[in-house]
């Protein structure tokens, strides 16, 4: 048995030039819990350009130009919607009626009727005629109570600061016309301007004299020239008449000359100290001859 040999087992030969490959190595994956998580191998979200998703037919609008993102345009849209509720007033369009607007006024506060506006001035301190008429008017066109009396208040403003103005006015112009006639009538001053006073008085009458106002902004009885075309016609009438110093009308001046006359004949109360009637008579010459005298 010892003898015994084995023959050994023949080797195939293998080119000395050709590497022997490894084997391909089975791949092995992870196990449940060793697994990446979805959020690990989830993909950056894409960035969406929102003016890219706006329609072609809109994209111009300016109202779009603001947002950057959906977001901020779906923030806007909910906020808007907010606002919209039953306490909100719908405008009229175009073809809305008279009526559509009425419902508009009342919603917004508008009284019921003209009468239903109620001010915080008294009732004196405006022409009640005129305050009615403005309040149909303010109904008419819808307008609030504030904003009726804010205008009421402004023009009445506006109305004692055009009289203060214009009162300012006619002192000038007055004080103006007098220091012109002075320089022009001179020492007359005071008798021609008595008589043109007279005559203008007595034939347009003193509420036209003042309440007249002229284009260069004097009144009436304040203007120069007016003033001094009633002087050059009192002057003119003084050579048959004068203007009466009281009552109306006119009488001429040989009527008065007569009147002297008979009143300072001989043995006539005038010169009889001791007829009763002698001061009487004496007054009433005086006064005669004073206004024939200017």
């Amino acid at each position: 048995m010892e003898n015994q040999t084995t023959a050994p087992v023949e080797q195939s030969e293998q080119p000395k030039d050709v590497a022997q490959q490894p084997e391909a190595t089975p791949e092995v994956k992870d196990t449940v819990l060793a697994e990446a998580t979805t959020e690990q191998v989830q993909e950056d979200p894409k960035v969406i350009n929102f003016k890219e998703l706006i329609p072609e037919d809109y994209k111009d609008e300016k109202s779009l130009q603001n947002f950057a993102s959906m977001d901020d345009f779906v923030k806007s849209y909910l906020s808007a919607q907010k606002l919209v509720g039953a306490n909100k007033v719908a405008i009229p369009n175009k073809m809305a009626t008279d009526e559509d607007w009425d419902e508009v006024y009342k919603k917004l506060g508008r009284p019921d009727k003209p009468d239903d506006y109620k001010y915080s001035f008294k009732d004196d301190e405006i022409n009640q005629d005129q305050l009615k008429s403005f309040n149909e008017t303010a109904h008419r066109i819808g307008l609030l109570p504030k904003q009726a009396e804010r205008i009421i208040k402004f023009y009445n403003e506006l109305n004692e600061q055009q009289q203060a103005d214009q009162a300012k006015v006619f002192e000038e112009k007055q004080v103006e016309a007098m220091s012109n006639l002075k320089k022009e009538f001179g020492p007359t001053y005071n008798k021609r301007l008595d008589q043109a006073k007279k005559l203008a008085t007595e034939t347009l009458g003193t509420e036209m004299l003042n309440n007249t106002i002229l284009k260069d902004g004097s009144r009436l009885g304040d203007n120069v020239s007016v003033i001094k075309a009633f002087s050059m016609l009192a002057d003119k009438l003084s050579e048959d008449e004068i203007i009466k110093g009281e009552g109306t009308g006119y009488v001429t001046a040989s009527e008065i000359e007569k009147e002297i006359a008979e009143l300072t004949e001989d043995g006539s109360p005038y010169w009889n100290k001791t007829h009763p009637n002698h001061k009487k008579t004496v007054d009433q010459v005086f006064k005669l001859r004073e206004q024939l005298n200017g």
